[in-house]
């Protein structure tokens, strides 16, 4: 169905047909070679029409229908019901040639010509969880920041937002008694996805496309139905994690790159299956990773910069809980992967950067030897873990010879920007970003060269 209105960049639904699209939710969501998917999550019983440039309006296409999932069994939670999807999902592949978007008369989040800043928040959701007796304080936004760290992130003006995994976090009931999150929904459908991700996140979510990155909580196990459903950017088929059957092929997912600039790209690797113990290489896991990384050794050639994007990180240190020694932190299922294929540096030649979400900490570091740059951000929201280590020892190795040059570390909570910077002199050939990070409220508090032969790591400011 297709609908023409000559120059009518305002043009107003009839009362009828926003009567039948409902309230509508929209974001952007980018993907494989940068290709964008417009979303829109509606109350109503019809898909709402998206207009190109103000000029052509064309109707959305459904990709999932509001539904019920029954329970899931085996989930590993205490608690457990069913999934309620009471909104109709909606997708329009991003119009080749088209500058802008609207939804009902609101902006869609375009595309950037260019890609000058990227946000990376990551481990977001309020945490909610019987099986470790874990409660978050949902209705503190000092406890859990998400929406003032969104907000504060929204304010940077960025081009693109990559969010690097653990969306959501709402897996059991608010025992009666807590104040800290009476009230809160909790599960695996939409009440829950709203509360964690599509009202705290509103400003960011209008601000720029997003790339997701799957973490462990969005698995088949646990909330990988509404991954699928909203911000998963590749075709639906059986990938929807509603019949468990099916969890062989939609817990895993295909590794894509998305360019940053002329020379740099950024390649997303689901990790979300993945286990803290080493893996065996007869499993499906191990299988599956492998031919991963083959794809992604192929992935890398001809790019100069390539950053890979995975929730589990596997350079990265913590501390002991008793003595506070420094500890290896990284993901003991990944290593006995990737150390098997890649064992002098884990990743592909021509990887540059590593980065990560899953420990609720900021931490950056680089090596003497050949391994990629670090990068842990997992701390915008969710309870924070023990804080990272503030320096290490000299000779610490979170990976055998990988043995740290720069460290940097900040405990508290916050977000990071990418930033495209000029070029300094003599190196105007290749890309150069600096990554900062952020307090809750937007102070930057470390700024990090990301090539490998300048200083690494400055902290700017302590304060939240």
């Amino acid at each position: 169905m297709l609908a023409t209105f000559a120059g009518c960049a305002n043009h107003q639904l009839s009362p009828g047909f926003a009567a039948r699209t409902g309230n509508v939710q929209i974001f952007t969501v980018m993907g494989s070679g940068g290709k964008t998917t417009v979303r829109a999550l509606t109350t109503g019983v019809q898909c709402p029409m998206i207009m190109w440039d103000g000029k052509t309006a064309t109707a959305m296409g459904v990709r999932m229908p509001a539904d019920t999932i029954p329970a899931r069994s085996g989930s590993g939670q205490v608690d457990n019901k069913s999934a309620v999807f009471d909104v109709l999902v909606c997708e329009a592949a991003w119009q080749e040639g088209a500058v802008s978007a609207s939804v009902d008369g609101r902006p869609v989040p375009a595309p950037a010509p260019a890609i000058k800043r990227i946000v990376i928040v990551g481990d977001t959701g309020c945490r909610m969880k019987g099986s470790e007796n874990a409660f978050q304080n949902c209705n503190d936004e000092n406890a859990w920041p998400w929406a003032t760290v969104a907000s504060s992130a929204a304010a940077t003006k960025p081009d693109l937002v990559i969010h690097m995994g653990d969306i959501h976090y709402r897996e059991s009931p608010c025992p009666q008694g807590i104040e800290g999150c009476a009230g809160s929904p909790w599960g695996y459908g939409y009440d829950a996805w709203r509360a964690d991700l599509f009202e705290p996140a509103k400003p960011l979510l209008a601000a720029a496309p997003w790339v997701f990155v799957r973490g462990n909580h969005e698995s088949c196990s646990r909330a990988g139905q509404g991954w699928f459903r909203f911000v998963d950017f590749n075709p639906l088929g059986e990938r929807t994690c509603n019949a468990q059957r099916f969890d062989q092929y939609a817990d895993y997912s295909v590794p894509y790159s998305v360019p940053l600039s002329k020379d740099t790209q950024i390649i997303i690797f689901d990790s979300s299956k993945t286990s803290g113990k080493p893996i065996s290489p007869e499993s499906v896991t191990y299988k599956k990773y492998a031919n991963d990384m083959a794809m992604i050794a192929n992935l890398v050639k001809g790019t100069t910069q390539n950053f890979f994007a995975s929730h589990h990180p596997l350079l990265a240190l913590g501390s002991d809980k008793k003595t506070e020694q420094v500890v290896p932190a990284g993901n003991a299922g990944l290593l006995s992967v990737l150390g098997a294929i890649y064992p002098d540096r884990l990743f592909p030649v021509g990887v540059t950067v590593a980065m990560h979400g899953h420990n609720h900490v900021f931490q950056a570091m680089d090596f003497k030897s050949d391994y990629p740059i670090s990068l842990v951000m997992g701390n915008s929201a969710s309870n924070n873990d023990f804080p990272p280590p503030s320096h290490v020892p000299r000779g610490s190795q979170p990976y055998p010879r990988a043995e740290i040059d720069h460290y940097a570390s900040y405990p508290g909570y916050g977000f990071a920007t990418l930033d495209l910077v000029p070029s300094l002199k003599g190196q105007e050939s290749i890309s150069r970003w600096v990554l900062t990070e952020y307090s809750v409220r937007g102070r930057a508090v470390m700024r990090c060269e990301m090539q490998r032969d300048f200083k690494f790591c400055q902290p700017l400011a302590s304060s939240n």
